[in-house]
């Protein structure tokens, strides 16, 4: 079996999404999931390990879900988004948490910044992963978005975190 990426290839492998994101390379983003992926976000303040099944949450995509949803932010009809937003965010503090059979559990830290219409959003939080990296290109399995904020300014996510 072959050793584990080091910390510094997820790293730059969760510097590579951030970017995409940043450029609203949407597609190319959704293209870094594996098949049957997950990509969540749970409401503020919910418990840690929380089920989309059983809880409220912001985002819960399944794959075909997550696919719709760059489609539709790709559109000129997702006036949320278009024209779309300025967006810059940092990624820091990448831990490998565990690995086993070609998958790592990864977790980082993240600060997005959104400026649309004059007027600037941030968004900031920690990201869980399930990266496959068993075969080139790695892919994520899942992906779910925590919200460190104690509550959602200005309300809602436009954006894909």
């Amino acid at each position: 079996m072959t050793a584990p990426p080091t910390r510094a290839a997820f790293e730059d492998f969760l510097f590579a999404e951030a970017a995409l994101l940043d450029d609203w390379r949407l597609d190319d983003w959704f293209a870094l999931f594996a098949e049957g992926a997950t990509y969540e976000a749970p409401t503020v303040g919910a418990p840690e390990g929380d089920d989309p099944a059983r809880s409220l949450f912001y985002i819960a995509d399944d794959y075909v879900r997550l696919r719709e949803r760059v489609l539709r932010l790709t559109k000129k009809e997702a006036h949320a988004e278009h024209p779309r937003s300025r967006l810059r965010r940092m990624i820091s503090n990448v831990r490998v948490l565990s690995s086993e059979a070609g998958a790592s559990a990864v977790t980082g830290n993240f600060l997005c910044h959104r400026s649309k219409h004059g007027r600037i959003d941030v968004f900031f939080g920690h990201s869980l992963y399930t990266i496959d990296w068993s075969r080139e290109p790695w892919k994520i399995r899942s992906k779910r978005v925590v919200l460190d904020m104690d509550r959602l300014y200005p309300g809602k996510i436009s954006i894909i975190l």
